[in-house]
């Protein structure tokens, strides 16, 4: 994972400014100008790599297939690919340098685990209006309080050529995903040998950042409202939790909130945060493992090591189909390699390390984040000790309606425990809703008690 020497050189900067509290220097308007030329509208390498196994850039998907009808289940523009090759236990070391260590334990763990490689499809898009923010963020957006917030930013990606660690993860949290969005986000944490319940979840999404005319500076510090409903089972239907997330953490924490059915009360919820369990999870998931990393980045260090060629979850339109039942996905150890989809791509690779008297169950984590999407994509968590204890994955695909690209499932595995976590199971409810109107009104705590199911 090599850094030529200008791109080190301002990293080294980067991280100078940061160490004061200033703002982050933003980008010349001559490195701007390259974007939508040498590099995507989003900042990604437009060219394919040297080997062609990574083809160039064409603009993604840039309209629905043939018979698609919106608020239905996504049909595969790839269905016709076959795999290019399988990735196993027995043959994993000739793949040693495309794969994360997680991958690794996971086919050390699991005689089961296998990768299917398909032919690389950069399918990434956004809107229009996405590009065009972009661009002018890339001149003008600024980190701020250390790395924790962002100003002079607007609606699109706020640093499109990062120089620092905590921009691409900036990247990961501002990238567009609809305005106000509906998702069943169920969940399955199944035994070691594959028995699981489905914990059924509605989540809502309203994001103040993406909004026309909306800027960092006029939102309120509100990046976005969450809600999130669990349905069923019984014993945990009802609950009911409300997050406002700030765009300046430093500034103003996020504030939550949740309603017990049992207790019939709204109370603050402080700990939904950092490493906290998530909701129904087992354990098996923190807070800020949603949507693979969301929240404060304060606990942490966090270094841009570079960018390399990884088998990356893609395109998974199997996985993501309705006519994909949960049943077929859950296996004993990890979901159903006949349905997964993974692909060589390039991304940025992020380290965070726990900082010196900061708490946090994992004292270290590598994040892997697509160039073209900017979506996290795989994640390897570390314990107290150092060692690798959790990996986890996002495939994703292109809602490409809006459209943009995003995970379709996330799936963290406990490799001590041999448990897994997998969510946004909607196969068998309803695929994400990103025509849904919704106000901030709709997300007050006062509005919380009238939420729940019982």
């Amino acid at each position: 994972m090599k850094i030529n020497r200008k791109h080190g050189l301002a990293l080294i900067a980067g991280a100078a400014v940061l160490a004061t509290g200033m703002a982050q220097a933003k980008v010349s308007a001559q490195e701007a100008a390259k974007l939508g030329q040498s590099l995507t509208p989003v900042g990604a390498e437009k060219a394919g790599n040297a080997a062609g196994t990574i083809p160039a850039w064409e603009g993604g998907i840039t309209r629905p297939p043939a018979g698609f009808r919106v608020g239905t289940f996504h049909i595969d523009p790839f269905a016709a690919d076959k795999p290019l090759y399988s990735v196993t236990r027995a043959n994993q070391a000739q793949y040693a340098n495309v794969l994360t260590p997680g991958q690794k334990a996971m086919f050390a763990k699991y005689p089961s685990f296998r990768m299917d490689v398909y032919p690389t499809r950069r399918s990434a898009s956004f809107p229009q209006r996405t590009y065009d923010f972009t661009k002018r963020n890339a001149t003008s957006c600024e980190l701020v309080a250390n790395g924790e917030g962002v100003r002079n930013c607007a609606e699109g990606i706020p640093f499109p050529i990062p120089q620092n660690a905590y921009e691409v993860i900036w990247n990961h949290k501002l990238k567009y995903k609809g305005l106000s969005v509906i998702s069943y986000s169920n969940q399955a944490a199944p035994t070691a040998n594959g028995a699981f319940t489905l914990t059924k979840v509605r989540e809502e999404l309203l994001g103040l950042y993406y909004k026309p005319g909306n800027t960092s500076e006029n939102i309120n510090n509100i990046l976005l409202y969450f809600k999130q409903e669990v349905l069923g089972p019984a014993r945990l239907a009802g609950q009911v939790l409300l997050v406002h997330e700030t765009l300046n953490a430093q500034a103003s924490p996020r504030q939550a909130w949740v309603y017990n059915p049992g207790q019939r009360r709204v109370r603050r919820a402080p700990n939904v945060a950092y490493d906290n369990p998530g909701t129904a999870s087992d354990g098996l998931r923190t807070n800020d493992m949603t949507d693979m990393f969301n929240g404060a980045m304060d606990r942490f260090d966090w270094t841009l090591v570079g960018k390399r060629e990884m088998l990356v979850p893609y395109n998974s339109y199997k996985a993501h189909s309705d006519k994909t039942k949960v049943r077929d996905l859950i296996r004993p150890g990890h979901l159903n390699p006949d349905h997964m989809r993974y692909e060589l791509h390039r991304v940025w690779v992020v380290e965070a390390k726990l900082k010196q008297g900061q708490r946090h169950i994992n004292s270290r984590r590598t994040f892997y984040v697509d160039e073209d999407s900017w979506q996290i994509l795989l994640m390897d968590h570390y314990d107290g000790q150092g060692n690798l204890w959790r990996y986890s994955d996002a495939p994703s695909v292109n809602y490409y309606e809006v459209p943009t690209f995003w995970d379709t499932l996330e799936t963290h595995h406990d490799l001590k425990s041999g448990r897994y976590i997998t969510m946004l199971l909607d196969n068998e409810d309803k695929p994400r809703d990103f025509g849904y109107q919704s106000t901030p009104a709709n997300y007050s705590p006062q509005n919380l008690r009238t939420a729940g199911v019982r």
